[in-house]
């Protein structure tokens, strides 16, 4: 092919999650290399998360496409609770959709929730042929809702040719749960590790001091959107017995609803026995995430399910914070070598927050020399050979 590959990545909306952050990093890299035209179509132009309204255009991952040069359409939707059903596109939605359908060579699906878009599409008779991957992101795919069934009567129906799974456990997941497409890939999670790095100690000090945080004090940070799958109630019982122990750490949650600002917020902190004076920052959602990483010195997760290749627990490490997880997902395999795995117990949990902070110097060490596994750059490379592939099956098909 002689001009640039054009891809559509369809979005059920912008606003903040790790798949997001991945994806739009795909899409903007590849777009930046050449060889590809980019354009992205979201299902909805804000949305309700989290006790806030997140508008797209507010969105960082929304702005760093559009500084990349992506074109992208938004439907004048809010994104809430429940993804969109097939049936409730209008007329002109479908009209829409299909233009930027039929202008692609490849479609790349965020999830399987814009999936319904392309099944009104083939109901309505506009669906044109084109090779889609759905780029999947969980290891529990129960917890879609009916996405999951339109992502299964795509893939039977030919409309969804390839899947793209993020980990293992997600691959297999989405094929116990009968998803079958003809193509299947893993492309293992990457970061941007000039974004994500070790602070230097005059950058420690003054984003510390930002936050009221003494230089020598230790860090453990928690960075998550306040959401059951991430279970913030766990972190906030760790945090209880730690501080208890260890009174001159500093807590921090930031993501979005971490913030007293949502009504359940602090009535969880209460339910779950955190002490008033314990130094606890609720941050809500941050756009300076390596900064904060910078001044961490455990990254922790505590999530209860859903989780595939966590891309916090990358990020901290490569910033110098040693990865403390639930086993989820691939986060055992993700921080091998230079991380912890602890029982979904508050009490095993604060232990190995302790174990953690005891060998911090041997364990950031080990964190900072995995950097070169944990880069983008490999990444970048598959999913460009995963488009070609997609285009290559379609020429030998027809």
């Amino acid at each position: 092919m002689s001009r640039p590959v054009r891809v559509l990545s369809l979005y059920e909306g912008f606003f903040a999650g790790g798949a997001r952050i991945l994806h739009s990093d795909v899409v903007a890299s590849l777009a930046a290399t050449g060889g590809h035209e980019h354009q992205v179509l979201s299902l909805t132009s804000a949305a309700r998360r989290d006790a806030s309204v997140q508008h797209a255009h507010d969105d960082a991952r929304y702005r760093r496409l559009r500084d990349a040069g992506v074109g992208i359409t938004t439907f004048d939707r809010v994104a809430g609770d429940h993804p969109i059903a097939p049936d409730a596109f209008t007329p002109a939605e479908l009209d829409r959709a299909a233009a930027l359908f039929d202008e692609a060579d490849v479609v790349l699906s965020l999830k399987e929730q814009p999936l319904s878009l392309v099944l009104a599409l083939a109901q309505a008779g506009l669906l044109p042929s084109r090779p889609t991957a759905a780029c999947l992101h969980r290891s529990d795919p129960t917890h879609s809702g009916p996405a999951l069934g339109w992502l299964r009567d795509a893939a039977d129906s030919g409309a969804v040719s390839a899947t793209i799974a993020c980990a293992v456990s997600t691959s297999d997941a989405y094929a116990r749960a009968g998803i079958t497409a003809s193509e299947a890939w893993i492309i293992d999670n990457g970061i941007d590790t000039r974004r994500f790095r070790p602070g230097t100690r005059l950058e420690r000090r003054r984003i510390r001091a930002g936050l009221g945080i003494p230089e020598s004090a230790p860090v453990v940070l928690l960075a998550a959107r306040f959401d059951a799958m991430k279970d913030p109630g766990l972190f906030l019982a760790a945090v209880a017995r730690h501080a208890r122990r260890f009174p001159d750490t500093h807590y921090v949650m930031c993501g979005s609803g971490m913030t007293a600002q949502n009504a359940a917020f602090t009535p969880l902190v209460a339910e779950s026995g955190v002490d008033a004076g314990t130094h606890l920052h609720a941050l809500g959602l941050r756009e300076d995430m390596p900064q904060l990483y910078r001044i961490a010195d455990v990254v922790a997760l505590t999530s209860a399910f859903g989780e595939a290749s966590p891309l916090c627990l990358a990020e901290g490490a490569a910033s110098g914070a040693i990865p403390v997880t639930t086993d989820v997902g691939d986060a055992a395999r993700v921080v091998e070598g230079f991380g912890l795995v602890t029982p979904r117990d508050p009490d095993r949990i604060a232990g190995t927050w302790e174990y953690a902070l005891a060998h911090r110097v041997a364990m950031r060490s080990a964190a900072i020399r995995a950097r070169a596994r944990l880069d983008r750059r490999r990444m970048i490379d598959d999913y460009r050979g995963a488009i070609s592939g997609l285009l290559l099956r379609d020429a030998l098909a027809a």
